[in-house]
């Protein structure tokens, strides 16, 4: 081999290298790529929370405004991401039932896109919108955390028993710290336990099988104790877990608190995990934001918050989630819907909470659930009613009501296509 080759070949294989190098150096990865859009996205909604959350907060939604993005004032149109027609629906129900305070919230379980935000307050007192505070009494909705430790990470099943004594509804220290079997004492599977929402048997649960520290992780999964970036500005929920095995974690475990606290929103995202096999997406309003002369300055796309539980846990829970409809605490608000034919195709589940709050004062009364019409058709809701002398309507058939009118128009405009796509098929062929 000659010099001059010799030199030929070594420049060669340098270009050869720069080229690789430079090439590596622009090339990202799909992570990386994932990476960047999520943050992009975060730290936009992040923006439009700090614009549009004083007003999103006075339930104040508007279309046009001048907001400061990207460091510069712009006019822009905002359009959001609300379906007219349940919204309309979610405002009438609380406006006809007139509870003292009430919320709303439908959101899309596998995107994160509000369908509906609705809060109210009988008196018109305008302490805020009710679908953002995080200062209600999570209740039972808290055996959610509780019943996913066991089946996510424990393997049981809905039909793992459990032996206690007392009553389904109330939760006394010498019955749930006591293991002792007498002529009282009675079993009860996992899955009635949970659609009749009964405390004791959550708190031998946790006794027995579950560690202090699980549903710790597992109640951060589920948005408590942290931070999730939305161009909503709801507030964080809040568990205090106890770090030993006392009585006072059997009543974090089943709900029996006052302690824990959550916001409609957060019951909705919760519910959309579970329908959604564990992916817990961050909800997000606004669907688009243009500048007044058309430019495209944002548009709304599906951010995961986490995961709360394996795909497996998921439908292990949405059996306890369907009990509760079918048999359990919200049987009767539920039961028209699941004796009417049109609906037969329809996967409900959901769980209630009620307990006596603060802030405002009143009982609460909580409905979280999920309704499935097909693979990708699936919708999550948080109702919430809180009444300080009686009760005028019980927020699982809030939620009932809504399922039915979204899903007989779903239903209708599914059975259309498929009609007028038979009938192209026979146009075909004639």
């Amino acid at each position: 081999m000659t010099s001059r080759l010799k030199v030929y070949l070594a420049v060669f294989f340098c270009m050869i290298g720069a080229c690789l190098s430079l090439i590596f150096a622009f090339w990202e990865s799909p992570e990386d790529i994932e990476t960047s859009r999520v943050a992009r996205l975060r730290d936009e909604r992040l923006q439009l929370s700090e614009e549009l959350g004083p007003l999103l907060l006075k339930n104040q939604l508007p279309t046009e405004r001048e907001i400061n993005w990207n460091d510069q004032q712009r006019l822009v149109k905002i359009d959001y991401t609300l379906d007219a027609r349940l919204q309309a629906a979610s405002d009438k129900l609380l406006k006809s039932y007139k509870p003292d305070y009430g919320a709303i919230v439908m959101m899309d379980a596998v995107t994160g896109r509000i369908l509906a935000l609705s809060s109210f307050e009988k008196n018109g007192d305008e302490s805020g919108n009710m679908a953002l505070k995080g200062t209600f009494p999570a209740a039972s909705i808290f055996k959610i955390i509780t019943a996913t430790v066991a089946l996510d990470k424990y393997d049981m099943t809905p039909e793992t028993r459990f032996s206690f004594n007392g009553g389904n509804h109330t939760l006394y220290r010498k019955n749930v710290m006591n293991d002792k079997v007498n002529r009282w004492t009675r079993e009860m599977t996992l899955r009635e336990a949970f659609a009749r929402s009964v405390n004791t048997v959550f708190g031998r649960l946790t006794l027995e099988r579950l560690q202090p520290k699980d549903l710790e992780e597992y109640a951060v999964r589920f948005g408590f104790n942290q931070n999730i970036r939305s161009d909503l500005p709801f507030e964080n929920g809040f568990a205090d877990i106890p770090k030993e095995k006392t009585f006072e974690l059997t009543e974090i475990a089943s709900g029996f608190n006052r302690s824990t606290r959550m916001s409609p929103l957060q019951g909705a995202m919760i519910a959309a995990s579970i329908a959604d096999d564990g992916r817990m997406r961050v909800p997000y309003i606004v669907d688009r934001v243009t500048s007044s002369d058309g430019e495209l300055l944002y548009s709304g796309e599906p951010v995961t918050a986490g995961v709360t539980m394996t795909p497996a846990g998921a439908a292990q829970l949405r059996r306890l989630m369907e009990a509760t409809v079918t048999g359990g605490t919200s049987k009767r608000s539920f039961r028209p819907l699941l004796r009417d034919k049109k609906f037969r195709e329809l996967e409900v589940g959901g769980k209630t909470g009620s307990l006596t709050g603060d802030n405002p004062r009143g009982k609460v009364d909580w409905f979280v659930g999920y309704a499935i019409g097909g693979e990708t058709e699936k919708i999550a809701i948080a109702a919430l009613t809180v009444n300080v002398d009686y009760w005028v309507v019980k927020s699982a058939h809030l939620a009932q009501t809504l399922f039915r009118q979204h899903f007989k128009e779903s239903f209708t405009e599914r059975n259309a296509k498929v009609f007028h796509a038979s009938s192209e098929k026979i146009d075909d062929k004639d």
